[in-house]
């Protein structure tokens, strides 16, 4: 109990051991479903007996704990009544996909944020996401609970140099496009369907002026009386059009 306790409140040991603490049934539900093993499977008395199972099935220690204990080490308001110990599910760059979409994430602070535009991202069947040094810890169980699994779905690369992701994605031949408030093309009149990177900043701030590597600046006009969207639910838009740009060319060259 000790080390899942370390684990869920200290960066430090998540990072010593590669590991992050997934809390509640949806997301070790996802886990096993994306064919992950978890190294150890914690549970309070009366959890989902055919989840335990199938964890059990794969070969993952499952524990039950005493009454009361999940709720004295979990970290969400309501704890949840399963919890895994999961190794990270982050990936190098070169393991993203040459073709498609990938979401560059700059400075992005808040968990709610990262854990939204990662699932936006997969849902969107975006190609991969990178979180940029100086974004909030992706194995932070905030940020993990927002994925909602989505984590397992999609390629994740973490704490890399944003200088040297936008380099390597260019080279790949991604268009990098940052995403601005205002003054980009608009995001409906590009091309969308071939290899392309949004760079998406931070929640107050967007991203730097001097931010070197970037090919364009696209906007999404806002005919509302609002100035901006929120980061996760721009990166939703932005992917969302460009997957319904690559279903209406396929459509398009079928009906030739």
């Amino acid at each position: 109990m000790q080390r899942l306790r370390r684990l869920i409140q200290k960066r430090t040991h998540r990072q010593a051991e590669g590991v992050f603490v997934a809390e509640g049934v949806t997301l070790l539900r996802e886990a096993l479903a994306a064919g992950v093993v978890p190294d150890a499977v914690f549970h309070a008395p009366g959890a989902d007996a055919l989840l335990l199972a199938a964890a059990s099935d794969v070969g993952a220690p499952v524990y039950e704990l005493a009454p009361g204990v999940m709720e004295s080490i979990a970290d969400a308001v309501t704890p949840q009544p399963v919890c895994a110990v999961i190794a990270s599910v982050d990936v190098p760059m070169a393991a993203l996909p040459a073709d498609g979409v990938v979401v560059v994430a700059v400075d992005v602070r808040d968990p709610g944020n990262a854990g939204t535009m990662l699932r936006a991202a997969a849902a969107a069947g975006a190609g991969g996401i990178v979180f940029c040094e100086g974004c909030v810890e992706l194995n932070n169980p905030k940020t993990i609970r927002a994925t909602a699994g989505a984590l397992f779905a999609i390629p994740v690369v973490t704490s890399v140099n944003v200088n040297d992701a936008l380099v390597a994605l260019g080279a790949a031949g991604r268009q990098r496009l940052a995403a601005v408030a205002h003054d980009g093309r608009d995001y409906a009149a590009l091309d969308l369907t071939r290899p392309v990177a949004f760079v998406m900043g931070n929640e107050a701030h967007g991203l730097p002026e001097d931010l070197p590597g970037i090919d364009g600046r696209i906007s999404i006009p806002l005919p509302g009386a609002i100035e901006s969207l929120n980061v996760g639910v721009a990166t939703a838009v932005l992917c969302f059009e460009a997957a319904r740009q690559v279903r209406s060319r396929s459509t398009r060259k079928l009906n030739q």
